[in-house]
This record gives C-alpha cells, sequence and structure tokens, in this order.
C-alpha cells in the first residue's frame, strides 16, 4: 500500500510540475495536467486525512474546466484572455475574505471531524481556491498568492510524510515568483 501511494504521488507531482511549467507559459494544457493531478492528489489526501485537501482537488478538477474555457473563450479579444493586475485595496479584500472564510470553516471542521492539521489544511485550502480562480481570470498577483501558501503547504506536507509533494512545492515556489515577473511584463494594465 505505501509504495502504491509513494507511486500515485510520484506521478501526481510530476503533473502538478507540468501544469505550473504550462500555466507560466499561459498554454491551455496546462488545465488538463491540473486535472489528471488533482484527481490522484484527492485520493492521496483523503487517505492521509487531510480533508480539506482532498476536496480542493475536487475543486481544481472543475476549475480545470473553467480554466480552458476562460483562456480560450473568456474575453471579447480574439487572443484569449488577457493578464491583467488589480489594485491594492481589492487585494486586500480578497486576503480579508480569505481570513474571515478560513475561520469559519476551521472552527466547524475542528468541532465536528476527525481532520488534522485543520486550521493550516483549511487556510490553503481557501487561498488556493481563490487564488486558482486568479490564474484561470489571468490576474499576474495569483502568483504572488502562490509563494505564501506554498511556502505554507511545504510545511504542512512534509509533517504530514508527502515528502515529494512538499520538494514539489518548493520548487513552486521559485517558479511562482518567476511566473509572476513573467505575466507581470505581459499584462495590460
Amino acid at each position: 500500500m505505501v509504495q502504491a501511494l509513494f507511486t500515485l504521488e510520484t506521478v501526481a507531482v510530476l503533473l502538478a510540475l507540468a501544469y505550473v511549467v504550462l500555466a507560466i507559459r499561459q498554454n491551455p494544457w496546462c488545465w488538463l495536467a491540473s486535472a489528471l493531478a488533482a484527481g490522484i492528489y484527492m485520493v492521496l489526501f483523503f487517505e492521509g486525512r487531510l480533508f480539506m485537501e482532498s476536496l480542493l482537488q475536487l475543486f481544481y478538477m472543475g476549475m480545470a474546466g473553467y480554466g480552458l474555457w476562460a483562456w480560450r473563450y473568456g474575453s471579447t479579444a480574439t487572443s484569449g484572455l488577457p493578464v491583467t493586475q488589480r489594485r491594492l485595496a481589492w487585494h486586500g479584500l480578497t486576503i480579508s475574505f480569505i481570513l474571515v472564510v478560513t475561520v469559519a470553516i476551521a472552527f466547524l471542521l475542528h468541532r465536528f471531524t476527525a481532520a488534522e492539521a485543520v486550521f493550516i489544511d483549511t487556510l490553503t485550502t481557501v487561498a488556493s481556491l481563490v487564488t486558482t480562480w486568479m490564474v484561470a481570470r489571468k490576474i499576474a498577483e495569483n502568483w504572488l498568492y502562490w509563494v505564501v501558501i506554498d511556502a505554507i503547504y511545504v510545511y504542512l506536507f512534509a509533517t504530514k510524510g508527502y515528502f515529494l509533494t512538499a520538494i514539489l512545492y518548493t520548487l513552486f515556489l521559485g517558479m511562482a515568483a518567476y511566473g509572476y515577473f513573467s505575466w507581470r511584463k505581459q499584462s495590460i494594465n
């Protein structure tokens, strides 16, 4: 069983890495890699009793379809959805929303489930939900959110024994910084 989970984790890591590389390049195939990685991670995280992370993977599978649609048809421009940036006030509201929703869900999970690492699991899940939507809408600052989220994920996955995934998220930290500068250069505002 342990070997099978390790093999599944390896495949999920490779697919997740492909997703980020392709997303940085704004290649729509990133969404297929995302959906496949999410399907595998959903099973792995459920086995590890990270229920919010498992549920997040289901969301990622749905967002893969939305992201593909948005990148191809989500703009009136003939070249697809453009990269944009948001004002600081927008980010203040977004971060406040993430924190309020995190506290509410973490309280419920702590009270009514056997979930582990409740606050961190919930924070990373809620922040990832919002940030994945930002990727699908091509908001350049999504990559800065990922830097913070990925740093927290490194800790979470290492403490839960998902060492390959912790290494992957360490790589994601650098890739997210690169993604931000790449997308910022291409933004229309």
